[in-house]
């Protein structure tokens, strides 16, 4: 699985960019949130969270500028009849926190509003989803992005030893508020120790 891609920004559209990684280029699909946020990236040297979509017929790359939108995009294509392409729909016409909002608050005539959802879809992907939602926090630019790489590297970590992310999130961001400088892996040890 092809977790992230770093590389120079070759080419640049509201549904794809291009990365030049090491001589070779990416085809990625992004996310209209994604391009906001590439507008000004044209060759400069860029990071892009990725999910790799393995078909019969063709492996496609989708490509979020924050791990919490992938997060999101993999939670929406796990519901039945979500594809990739109408995922990448949802977050093009709302951001991650509003999808968030609407799941958890069941606004079925927000996700209504989204070009490819009627009302059948809007409903399984609340019912699917309300509590899954919940344990993505989406975290807004609150924090420069130094204390955002250490915080979602820790997350990873603790996510995978079993940890709900959740609770994982508030522990990480208080140790960050306390001590800034502290590594990752100090990140990860201070905060097992408070669970």
């Amino acid at each position: 699985m092809i977790t992230h891609i770093e590389g120079n920004v070759c080419e640049l559209t509201p549904t794809y960019v291009v990365l030049d990684s090491n001589g070779i280029g990416y085809f990625i699909n992004i996310s209209l949130t994604t391009f906001s946020k590439l507008e000004s990236s044209i060759n400069k040297k860029i990071k892009l969270f990725t999910h790799l979509n393995v078909r019969e017929d063709s492996h496609t790359l989708y490509g979020f500028f924050k791990i919490e939108e992938r997060k999101v995009f993999r939670l929406l294509i796990s519901v039945s009849g979500v594809g990739a392409s109408t995922g990448m729909m949802i977050l093009s016409s709302l951001s991650s926190s509003e999808i968030n909002q609407a799941i958890s608050s069941e606004d079925i005539n927000k996700l209504k509003s989204i070009k490819g959802i009627g009302l059948k879809s809007a409903q399984r992907i609340i019912i699917d989803l309300k509590d899954k939602i919940k344990e993505v926090e989406i975290i807004e630019n609150n924090f420069n992005d130094n204390h955002n790489i250490k915080k979602n590297q820790a997350l990873s970590a603790l996510e995978t030893l079993g940890f709900s992310a959740k609770k994982s999130s508030k522990i990480l961001d208080n140790i960050l508020n306390e001590s800034p400088d502290i590594s990752v892996e100090e990140l990860i040890k201070l905060s097992l120790k408070n669970f």
